[in-house]
């Protein structure tokens, strides 16, 4: 038998220690396996030796990372590898042990550390700190904002082969790929931690509806990534092929989908400066703001008490307006419009301003289709002030339930292109936008005024009793607001409502018949009741009017509305009362044009109002010195009417109709004195010749002059007052309200009339109210009754006082007909054939 001779063989040593694709399996299940089935007995304390490590066939042990907790105490609970990463709460620190595990993951092949990052990573890309990639030591929660996320950083060690693995001491290469990769892939858990506190914080009652349908949009693209992250787990455990490589080609499109996300809630986030704001605006209220209060019956004190009580019980505590409503879909919209270049960055934002714009589109739908304003978290644009109400409007000389009791936020009205400053928030200091409802999203700022009216309009409606019914206010429910369908139904709703309204005020109010009682009632024309009326009440008109019977007078003109009515007056007979002015009519029109500049202005008589408040006490000084007003000073008619027909025939309204009914009288007044007086010149002890008495035949004539020239003057601005302001500018006012659209239109319309009548009436000049007020009062200076000398002294003075004043009205007469109003020009033609005697 031969010998044995052992043969030399290879070396099965090779320079490169590889793996093969069943060797790696069996290493990545054990593992998984070892850190599912780790009980918590077995946990590893501090200074303790380690547990051993299983080994693999060829004798080596695998590395096996140490101290980590997991949710064994539930023995009833469903192990999956991400619970194993969960903290608990006696938790021992993990900052010591973390150079050992750097440590040990330089210790292995790229391989191992490839299967150990990719474990970690399906941690970190749900926001948990993983072994190897971990949170930055910079990290801290109480301090960090949660909404710009959690920065990870991965171990030094990855990529890096420093440490022998066996015991023969050879080195592995390093890969700085592998890290780079990692890195590319980390922001993402970085944005899923922003997204989620953005969820979490802004799902909070106080940020709105808005705030919750972007939450809820956000939450559902969430599920979709974490079911991403499912399945890349599942690959995981069972796939021996997934890879490093295989995660970033699966997750790429996640991490710009997720970018996009993530900027818009740095965005959002960053917008709300409200800590740095106060909302004083909101709160403000100035000394005009306290008269009219004051003037509408409500208590200072009182309302301010109530305000503060609503500021404090409010959620955002005086710290300002949070990002919501409106401001949330402009700054999406901005978004979508500064991305557009970018296809999933449109589709992106589309579908979340779609998303977030379902609650502010329902908002919207209630409000135009039903008038009632359904806005819990003042998101809308529009919003209501709830202390005025119908009751406001028997004593409201500023149209405070039309003009405020909804307003948009921004302040913003249709007539003027100021914005109202009184309860408008401060814009935001970075960006200039209005907070929180105030901002008008960018697609709806050409409609906000259409959308105002339309929810006013059938607000009115609906007080009035009126069941409203709308065939478009279902479809807005599947529209948004980049949607043209969406701006076809609002307009439809605006049409809607505007015609609604005005068919209501014209044909059911029957609000031009009740115009032209006014017109009637108050300028004079075929009021043949007025003459019976002074007749009737002449006695007591001529007393004080602080001692003039108001209750008398209201029986003599019902006795002579009765007699001397006609037509529609019988109708509206009953609405007409009889009341007494505290001042002159010139003293007032002087306060009101000192406050405002000239009457028709905003708040012209709101200024007067609330500037009578605080000058009562120098009116009360100032009429020690001057005599009681007589009741025929004072005596003025006012009107009642009824909602809705109080929104045009309103007490800012009736003020002027009463304005220009108390110049009308009184140059009526004049007029019935000085022709009283020409019948007394008319009998036998005025007509009968004295040869022997020349002076007193002279001084006879005088008179007889002054007053004929004194009764063509009071005639003349009479009849152009009736005749050249009043008639042609009704006639104008027919014409516009046959043609009328807009229930608005409408209401400028009678306004613009008032105005007119009263600019053309010279009742809005300071310099013609007193030059007029001075030439008509020397019409009612007393002639005294002395020797002849005296008359003709007395006489003298009357004389040359008003032909003073009278060349003094007429020179102002000339100067405005030639400067700012034309309309006076048949006034000075026909003043200037009155002339002064010598």
């Amino acid at each position: 038998m031969d010998s044995y001779t052992p043969r030399s063989r290879a070396s099965t040593r090779k320079k490169n220690i590889t793996l093969s694709a069943k060797e790696y399996t069996k290493i990545t299940g054990t593992i998984a396996s070892v850190r599912r089935n780790r009980d918590p007995r077995d946990d590893v304390r501090e200074g303790t030796e380690p547990p051993a490590r299983p080994s693999r066939p060829n004798g080596t042990r695998v590395p096996v990372v140490e101290n980590e907790p997991s949710f064994m105490a539930e023995t009833s609970f469903v192990r999956a590898p991400l619970n194993s990463r969960v903290s608990l709460g006696g938790a021992p620190p993990k900052s010591k042990g973390k150079e050992k595990q750097y440590e040990s993951l330089s210790r292995v092949p790229l391989e191992i550390q490839e299967a150990l990052i990719l474990e970690d990573l399906l941690y970190v890309l749900l926001g948990i700190e993983g072994t190897f990639v971990t949170f930055n030591p910079d990290y801290s929660p109480e301090d960090d904002d949660p909404l710009e996320g959690i920065r990870f950083v991965v171990a030094p060690s990855l990529g890096l082969i420093g440490i022998s693995y066996f015991e023969i001491g050879l080195k592995y290469p390093s890969d700085t790929s592998l890290r780079d990769l990692v890195e590319r892939i980390l922001p993402l858990g970085t944005y899923y931690t922003a997204i989620s506190s953005f969820i979490e914080q802004r799902s909070h009652l106080d940020f709105g509806l808005v705030n919750h349908a972007l939450c809820a949009a956000i939450r559902e693209m969430l599920k979709d990534y974490q079911t991403l992250l499912s399945q890349l787990e599942h690959s995981f455990n069972t796939s021996p092929d997934f890879s490093l490589q295989k995660l970033w080609f699966y997750i790429h499109p996640t991490i710009h989908t997720l970018s996009l996300i993530y900027q818009l809630v740095l965005e959002l986030g960053t917008a709300d400066d409200s800590a740095n704001e106060s909302d004083d605006s909101a709160n403000s209220s100035d000394a005009e703001d306290e008269a009219r209060n004051e003037a509408l019956g409500f208590d200072g004190a009182k309302l301010k008490a109530v305000l503060s009580e609503f500021n404090k019980n409010s959620g955002d505590g005086g710290s300002g307006v949070a990002v919501k409503g409106g401001e949330v879909i402009s700054i999406i919209y901005e978004r979508m419009q500064n991305m557009s270049g970018d296809p999933t960055a449109n589709t992106l934002y589309g579908t979340l301003l779609k998303s977030a714009g379902k609650p502010y589109v329902n908002m919207l739908r209630v409000w135009i289709t039903t008038g009632k304003l359904d806005d819990p978290y003042e998101e809308l644009l529009v919003k209501e002030s709830k202390f005025i109400d119908r009751g406001i409007l028997a004593m409201d000389y500023t149209d405070e339930y039309w003009e405020r009791r909804y307003t948009l936020r921004d302040g913003s009205t249709l007539g003027s292109s100021k914005r109202q400053q009184t309860g408008v928030p401060s814009p935001r200091t970075a960006s200039g936008r209005l907070p929180g409802g105030a901002c008008v999203p960018p697609l709806l700022e050409g409609w906000k005024h259409k959308i105002l009216l339309a929810g006013k309009y059938l607000n009115v409606i609906r007080e009035c009793g009126i069941e409203l019914t709308h065939s478009h206010g279902g479809t807005l429910d599947d529209l948004s607001m980049d949607d043209p369908k969406f701006y076809t139904v609002l307009e439809d709703a605006y049409s809607h409502a505007n015609r609604t309204l005005l068919q209501l005020l014209l044909r059911d109010q029957q609000l031009i018949p009740r115009l032209r009682s006014l017109k009637r009632f108050f300028f004079l024309s075929q009021s043949s009741f007025l003459t019976h009326f002074l007749d009737l009440s002449a006695t007591e008109l001529r007393k004080p009017s602080k001692v003039v019977s108001t209750a008398k007078l209201q029986n003599l003109l019902d006795l002579a509305l009765n007699t001397d009515a006609q037509g529609d007056d019988l109708l509206y007979r009953d609405d007409v009362k009889v009341t007494l002015s505290d001042s002159g009519l010139y003293d007032f029109l002087l306060t009101i044009v000192s406050v405002s500049g000239v009457i028709g202005e905003d708040g012209d008589h709101d200024g007067a109002h609330g500037h009578g408040h605080e000058t009562h006490k120098k009116d009360k000084e100032r009429d020690k010195d001057k005599k009681d007003l007589s009741g025929n000073d004072a005596l003025t008619l006012d009107y009642t009417v009824k909602f809705p027909l109080s929104l045009v025939i309103s007490r800012k309204t009736i003020l002027r109709y009463q304005l220009l009914f108390r110049f009308l009288l009184h140059l009526k007044h004049v007029e019935q004195s000085l022709a009283s007086m020409w019948i007394e010149q008319k009998t036998t002890p005025w007509r009968r010749r004295l040869p022997e008495h020349p002076d007193f035949e002279r001084w006879r004539l005088r008179v007889c002059l002054l007053r004929a020239r004194m009764l063509s003057f009071v005639q003349q601005i009479l009849a152009f007052t009736t005749f050249e302001v009043l008639e042609p500018n009704w006639r104008a006012l027919e014409v516009k309200l046959e043609k009328v659209t807009t229930v608005d239109q409408l209401l400028r319309d009678h306004v613009d009339f008032l105005d007119t009548c009263l600019k053309e009436c010279m009742l809005t000049s300071s310099k013609l109210l007193k030059s007029a007020n001075q030439a008509i009062s020397t019409l009612d200076s007393p002639e005294g009754d002395s020797g002849m000398a005296k008359r003709m002294d007395i006489l003298g003075k009357f004389e040359t006082n008003f032909n003073h004043w009278f060349q003094v009205h007429l020179d102002c007469v000339q100067f405005y007909a030639s400067s700012e109003n034309v309309s006076l020009l048949p006034l000075v033609v026909r003043l200037n054939s009155v002339k002064p005697g010598s």
